[in-house]
């Protein structure tokens, strides 16, 4: 059935390229790119499988026009040199082969270059870092901006012989273009600072070269960070200003937000609402009247839809939500908007890996970001009984997957709902996003006639044996810890207590009130859980506290949620108690000790205990004494191995469990 999306699917002529739909693929850094900055097969697989899944246009995330000065990652790709073509060519032509078409975006990182990694100095508009505690860069002398605007030329005319559709130029998110463009980065006195129309002129001057160098009917994008929402930084209204002097040659805006110092709006903050960006796109267009690109947590086509049909923007930009999914556009268009598997915005598998720890990106709800649903193309060889036992996150990949690939599954799961801890944690309102990856799993299994779950059971020996299994997969999850601590136990979610697990403040998220002035809230471990729940109570106006052993709080979150969080606290000023220790839990304090050895009580209105999880295997060890000797295989799998992330349980939910049936012949 043809899709009622209408608006998404009309098409759209730029110049001389034809756009099948309105949907453009976000650049995005990978980390999938070769040592020596050539595009590898795998990253054009990677391009390949979304133009498959019918996107109508793919910007190709950032290559260096200046390397290694201009470089922002250890892989990234080069468009600075001639020998960089060939490869870029063959990618265009897996894209158009699919029917889609592809820019590529060119830039130079400046202050955002590491000097570990680019040996030298970085380079900047002003001597101010692009970030706080980043390097101090050196200045460009006016040569040096008038040599880079030539390379700018370059590598557009170099992408336009590879076969790209067009190119856009990067002048937001704190890299070289938007440093010169934001008051907060560049303090010049010349002829590149100062006023606005001095700040924009490096802006300009690339602009103006790289339409020289491509021609008339070449396609430009340009993408801005519309509003830096800094204190200090350019305004939405400072925005539209200083593009009058940079407008006259670019074909289409790709009206963006954020700086390095406002993250969470720039690769957004799980809880910003679908499409929150779109009236900056508005603001642009109105003025200007040329297409733009808006996005910021498109997931729901609805949104999508309604934000073409208003005419904020012409074109919808997805970037994680085609990670998650390639086929987000197919589905759409032709399927059950339902079997979307819908970014949940968590940051952990892409920003996480690539900016956080220099890791290739991974997907917490896509475990095959590459190879996508290829799986499902071999099936069993055999007959091959799978029992799961838990209907978590992990739970639910394993089940799916099994009965995919043509086992027939049995999934027991204790509880009335499936989704385990992601479907608990999503009633917290800011993590509402996280819903949607269990519900999906849950259609999903929904539509597997060997599929057969039995909720609300115990899983037990006897239910196990009778479902004769070749392979058993344990994916009971996890409890939060309790370790020893005096009064703990005694008072730790008691019926009318005032200290609570993550659970119970979950259980009664509805009932706190909206005003909270005046209460105290006292946290207990500033690991992701705790931060959760600090979230939900600051801005109601609580005076909160937070406890952690270690020296920092929030260590191994994703760097969005970091930036995020650290702007919460600051903002509602919560209090801060690192490297102290929970000796004791009183009905109404807590008794820590600090930093310098001394005791402290705590007071508190509202007390949560959240040191964390631990794995929960209650059957297990009966599993493995029962099935030791036989040549049933027990897998365990998830939070039930030790208490880790959603994108570890789905990982062995998929891969591990599909090995298992590969060791045994089944496939």
């Amino acid at each position: 059935m043809k899709s009622t999306y209408k608006h998404i699917f009309e098409p759209l002529t730029v110049k001389h390229m034809d756009l099948k739909n309105r949907i453009v693929m976000m650049p995005m850094g990978t980390n999938f790119g070769e040592q020596n900055g050539e595009m590898s097969f795998l990253h054009i697989h990677y391009y390949e499988q979304r133009a498959k899944g019918g996107v109508g246009l793919i910007i190709v995330e950032n290559a260096s026009v200046d390397s290694p000065q201009g470089s922002n990652g250890t892989t990234q790709l080069r468009i600075d040199k001639d020998n960089y073509i060939p490869r870029l060519f063959k990618l265009c032509e897996s894209v158009h082969q699919q029917g889609g078409r592809v820019a590529i975006q060119i830039n130079h990182a400046g202050a955002s270059a590491m000097s570990s990694r680019i040996d030298m100095q970085p380079v900047s508009a002003s001597n101010i870092p692009s970030k706080n505690g980043g390097e101090i860069p050196r200045p460009l002398t006016v040569e040096e901006i008038y040599g880079i605007v030539k390379k700018y030329g370059e590598a557009a005319k170099r992408a336009q012989i590879a076969g790209f559709d067009a190119v856009e130029i990067h002048a937001g998110h704190s890299y070289l273009i938007s440093q010169f463009l934001s008051p907060l980065t560049n303090k010049r006195t010349d002829e590149f600072g100062g006023s606005m129309e001095n700040r924009a002129r490096f802006a300009r001057l690339v602009v103006e070269e790289v339409r020289k160098q491509v021609g008339n009917d070449f396609p430009i994008l340009l993408r801005i960070s519309a509003d830096e929402l800094m204190e200090g930084g350019n305004t939405l209204d400072d925005c539209l200003q200083y593009l009058e002097y940079i407008q006259e040659e670019v074909d289409i805006f790709n009206v963006s937000a954020g700086l390095n110092g406002s993250l969470q709006y720039q690769i957004d903050a799980n809880y910003l609402p679908d499409g929150w960006r779109s009236y900056m796109a508005k603001a642009v267009k109105e003025k200007f009247g040329k297409p733009c690109i808006t996005m910021g947590n498109i997931r729901d086509p609805r949104v999508a839809d309604d934000i073409l049909e208003r005419g904020d923007a012409d074109l919808i930009g997805l970037g994680r939500g085609l990670i998650a999914d390639p086929d987000w556009v197919n589905k759409v268009e032709y399927g059950d908007v339902a079997d979307i598997r819908k970014c949940i915005s968590c940051n952990v598998g892409c920003a996480g890996n690539r900016i956080g720890i220099n890791r290739p990106i991974r997907c917490t709800i896509n475990p095959a970001v590459n190879s996508n649903e290829d799986y499902m193309d071999r099936k069993v060889k055999k007959p091959c009984n799978v029992v799961v036992i838990g209907g978590g996150t992990a739970g639910l990949e394993a089940a799916c997957t099994t009965a995919e690939v043509g086992c027939t599954t049995f999934l027991i799961e204790k509880k009335a709902q499936l989704g385990g801890l992601a479907s608990v944690i999503s009633q917290i309102p800011d993590k509402k996003r996280l819903a949607d990856f269990p519900n999906y799993q849950i259609h999903r299994a929904g539509k597997l006639k060997n599929l057969f779950i039995f909720k609300n059971t115990e899983a037990t020996i006897e239910l196990v044996q009778s479902l004769n299994p070749d392979i058993i997969v344990n994916a009971t999850g996890s409890n939060p810890l309790m370790p020893p601590i005096k009064g703990l136990k005694d008072h730790i979610d008691k019926e009318g207590g005032r200290v609570s697990s993550i659970l119970k403040m979950i259980r009664l998220v509805n009932e706190y009130p909206e005003d909270m002035k005046g209460q105290k809230v006292v946290v207990i471990g500033g690991g992701a859980v705790g931060l959760d729940v600090v979230e939900f109570f600051a801005p109601r106006g609580a005076q909160v506290s937070i406890v952690e052993m270690m020296p920092i709080i929030g260590n191994g979150i994703d760097p969005i949620s970091k930036v995020s969080t650290a702007a919460l606290m600051d903002k509602y000023n919560v209090r801060q108690c690192t490297n102290t220790a929970l000796l004791e839990v009183k009905e109404r304090s807590f008794r820590v000790k600090t930093p310098e050895g001394t005791e402290e009580e705590m007071e508190f209105d509202y007390g949560f205990v959240c040191l964390g999880m631990r794995a929960n295997t209650p059957i297990l060890g009966e599993l493995e004494e029962v099935y030791g000797d036989t040549p049933v295989e027990i897998v365990n799998i998830g939070d039930s191995v030790r208490a880790r992330r959603i994108i570890e349980g789905v990982e062995e939910g998929r891969n591990v469990v599909l090995n298992v049936l590969e060791k045994h012949g089944y496939r």
